[in-house]
């Protein structure tokens, strides 16, 4: 079945306890204590799961690179970590991965409840949105940017997925095609502040966009420094079109 929640997590006291809490708010949780029971199930089950999250100290391979698995079965999948460390190396990795957010320990439980409940509305389908709500493509020079289904069809015909982060900011700047978008206010849009962590993981998220773009011979991603970033379309890309 599909789960609202998985949780990798190893201490069995916390384990018990965001699991209890959870359900008792009506999600549906799934909890494993390692990293190899997790791979196994979610092999099998990659696309079923609204959210995961992940304690970076696990007995049999660390948060991190159990993350890094996850996201190569699905790139699409919404993550944060869980986790005693604070670092600032430790949080940019994680960022890096493509983490949505990093919550240290000892956390208030309402306040993890909270940011899950604000993750999984972000994220989930809405099945009343129509047809002609939003365009299900963008068709932006020798790129088309598929966004209902999280990938980009190069010149060369090849299908590239994206994270829902990499979506998200690609999203934004397609809206605002050859204009500068500033990068406070994609912060504000997509991390609802523009602290220096936030900051840090946009700009990773930008670059791997723009190594994308290095493809193409008609999109390319600019900074405008101090200001943002511009999605470009040179006059050889012809009209912008958006469709179903």
């Amino acid at each position: 079945m599909p789960y609202d929640i998985i949780i990798i997590e190893d201490e069995t006291d916390l384990g018990n306890v965001i699991t209890a809490y959870l359900k008792l708010r009506g999600f549906s949780v799934l909890w494993f204590q390692n990293a190899t029971e997790t791979l196994d199930y979610y092999s099998a089950n990659p696309f079923d799961n609204k959210l995961i999250i992940v304690d970076v100290q696990l007995p049999d391979l660390n948060g991190f690179d159990l993350a890094a698995k996850l996201v190569k079965i699905n790139p699409s999948q919404p993550f944060f970590f869980l986790t005693a460390h604070n670092e600032k190396q430790d949080r940019l990795r994680g960022l890096k991965i493509g983490a949505i957010d990093y919550i240290s320990k000892p956390f208030e439980i309402e306040e993890l409840v909270l940011r899950i409940a604000n993750i999984i509305n972000k994220f989930s389908p809405n099945p009343k949105v129509t047809a002609t709500a939003k365009p299900g493509y963008i068709t932006m020079g020798d790129i088309r940017y598929q966004k209902d289904q999280l990938f980009v069809l190069m010149p060369d015909g090849k299908e590239i997925p994206l994270t829902v982060r990499e979506s998200e900011v690609l999203d934004l700047l397609a809206g605002n095609i050859n204009q500068v978008v500033k990068k406070k206010d994609l912060l504000l849009s997509l991390w609802g502040n523009d602290d220096y962590f936030n900051g840090k993981s946009l700009e990773v998220f930008i670059s791997r966009l723009r190594r994308l773009f290095r493809a193409s011979d008609q999109v390319s991603i600019e900074n405008v420094y101090g200001l943002g970033y511009i999605l470009k379309v040179n006059k050889q890309g012809g009209d912008v079109t958006f469709g179903q």
